[in-house]
């Protein structure tokens, strides 16, 4: 069927809406009328060949739509149910099989390779392949394919628009406390960057009672907003030193810090502001070959550094706790968005990176 996506072509290059043919869905593929799909700074990396996704290709990795057809092997959902569309993972390496797909053994193959399964395309442009299956889904766009394994149905009643970083950012934030650092009430946890994963860290800590949460951010907006939703404290790293400062309130340094700038300064910091038993998530995504430099001493005295993708979380379990959260107005992700129109997708990229929005949603 003919749809329309927002293809990037080379390298920094920027999102062309154009006219593309999307392959019917094979047995185990689900097609979806794309309702609206989340900008991520995964999409801008991959953009930018931080993570090699061969171009041209559709990116969008947090969709949220209406199931339009189904293959003949399907059964999780069918024609009519809004879902929400998320990463993949194989269902069968053994990280899966424990129940653990956000570490699955083909986790880059399943969302980074631009091609199905069989190394096939499932999107054209005429005559000319298009790399496709973009975290199993390739969303910027009127439809998408995806498959079982990171289709999450949701009720038809949520305002399915809203969803789509469900997928991908929010739960990243909010799972990387909930599910990785599982802070215990009355802990301190510090976030580093106030984007939608932190902000969305720090609307986590809030539910699970920490009752220190300390925002650190340049953008004083983003620090006002983490205020808002849950955040005790707010540093300006432009006006004191952020290490000394958490220091001095948690007595220590905190139980539980989060990295969201994939900034390696700044993730020394992260370290640096721990309890000598504390905890450092890393979720701030960099550059493959990246290097940090920590103090190996902090690290024997008892402080731990764990990586943490997409939140630790399996999809299917984890979106209906946050939208009955959201249900509840204790996690309120709406605040964090704003909507553009596909056609404005290089706008809400600008905005983006200008820092002058926290989360664009595009709306096909």
């Amino acid at each position: 069927m003919d749809i329309v996506a927002a293809v990037v072509r080379e390298p920094n290059g920027i999102f062309a809406i154009e006219k593309l043919q999307l392959d019917s869905p094979r047995e185990h593929e689900i097609r979806v009328r794309i309702v609206g799909v989340g900008l991520c700074h995964t999409d801008l990396s991959c953009r930018d060949q931080m993570y090699p996704v061969p171009l041209p290709a559709v990116l969008g990795h947090e969709g949220s739509g209406v199931v339009e057809s189904v293959g003949d092997k399907v059964t999780k959902v069918q024609p009519g149910d809004h879902v929400v569309l998320s990463y993949r993972s194989c269902g069968e390496c053994r990280n899966c099989r424990k129940g653990d797909p956000s570490h699955c053994l083909k986790l880059f193959e399943r969302n980074f390779s631009g091609l199905r399964d069989d190394g096939s395309y499932s999107l054209h442009n005429k005559d000319e392949p298009v790399h496709c299956n973009f975290f199993g889904q390739s969303s910027f766009g009127t439809y998408a394919l995806a498959t079982e394994a990171n289709t999450v149905k949701v009720d038809k009643d949520l305002p399915l628009e809203l969803l789509g970083p469900l997928g991908c950012g929010i739960q990243t934030g909010a799972g990387a406390v909930m599910n990785s650092l599982a802070p215990e009430p009355g802990s301190s946890i510090v976030v580093f960057g106030c984007g939608s994963v932190g902000l969305s860290a720090i609307m986590a800590a809030a539910v699970v009672g920490c009752t220190a949460i300390i925002a650190v951010d340049l953008n004083s907006e983003r620090l006002k907003l983490a205020m808002s939703l849950g955040a005790t404290i707010s540093i300006d790293p432009t006006a004191e030193d952020p290490v000394q400062r958490i220091l001095d309130l948690t007595d220590g340094g905190a139980d539980y810090s989060l990295e969201c700038t994939a900034s390696p300064a700044v993730f020394r910091q992260a370290v640096d502001s721990l309890t000598v038993t504390g905890v450092c998530g890393l979720v701030g995504a960099s550059p493959l070959g990246t290097e940090v430099t920590l103090d190996m001493n902090s690290i024997m005295f008892g402080r731990t550094v764990m990586g943490v993708i997409e939140g630790a979380s399996v999809p299917d379990l984890f979106i209906p706790t946050l939208l009955e959260l959201f249900r509840q107005g204790r996690f309120p992700i709406d605040k964090l968005v704003t909507f553009y129109p596909l056609s404005d997708i290089e706008t809400a990229v600008k905005d983006s990176e200008a820092g002058t929005i926290v989360k664009a949603v595009l709306l096909p």
